[in-house]
């Protein structure tokens, strides 16, 4: 058995929002050649707040306790669907993404309050800027991609809302089908 698990801290999804977006990551997959990209399954979708890596199981339920003490300092706030990109941009895609809008001062205050607290349990204050997306798929070969993945009508028919309420303190476990997420935590922003 392992001492560690891969974790990250998520905002779940409304299972509408899950569908809406499985729904057009079908619409796309339709048109691109099979291995290009290696699409998320619409139940596995999520908002990262931060990736922690390999923690140790040991570390776990002081993480629990950190993230409680920082969601109850928040009151739920909704984030909502905003079209679609790729990271690190269209002409050398590696990651295909839906944006999110809304009461994204809201998600900064709270990705910052998640790094200050984790700095003492060892994780530094991430370096480069939080690009709030939802991942869609990842890039294997760029050079099978049609030139347009999606069409403008399909970036403005995202309209699904966010209510952010909880976040999953989650381990990612690898395999060749993709990765298992389970959730290890529920920490309610209650403020």
């Amino acid at each position: 058995m392992t001492n560690t698990i891969r974790a990250f801290i998520a905002i779940p999804l409304p299972s509408k929002v899950q569908r809406q977006l499985g729904e057009l990551t079908a619409e796309m997959a339709g048109v691109v050649p099979a291995g290009a990209v290696r699409w998320v399954r619409p139940e596995s979708m999520h908002l990262t707040v931060r990736f922690l890596g390999d923690t140790p199981v040991s570390r776990l339920a002081a993480l629990q306790e950190v993230l409680d003490e920082v969601t109850a300092g928040f009151s739920p706030f909704t984030l909502r669907l905003a079209g679609l990109g790729c990271f690190p941009n269209m002409r050398r895609p590696r990651v295909i993404w839906a944006g999110v809008a809304g009461a994204l001062s809201d998600l900064q205050t709270f990705k910052q309050a998640v790094d200050k607290a984790l700095v003492p349990l060892g994780w530094p204050v991430e370096d480069r800027p939080f690009r709030a997306h939802l991942t869609l798929g990842r890039v294997k070969n760029a050079d099978q991609l049609p030139r347009t993945l999606w069409s403008e009508e399909q970036a403005t028919a995202l309209q699904g809302e966010i209510p952010v309420q909880v976040v999953h303190l989650m381990e990612s476990e690898l395999t060749r089908q993709g990765p298992i997420y389970t959730i290890r935590h529920v920490s309610q922003l209650r403020a």
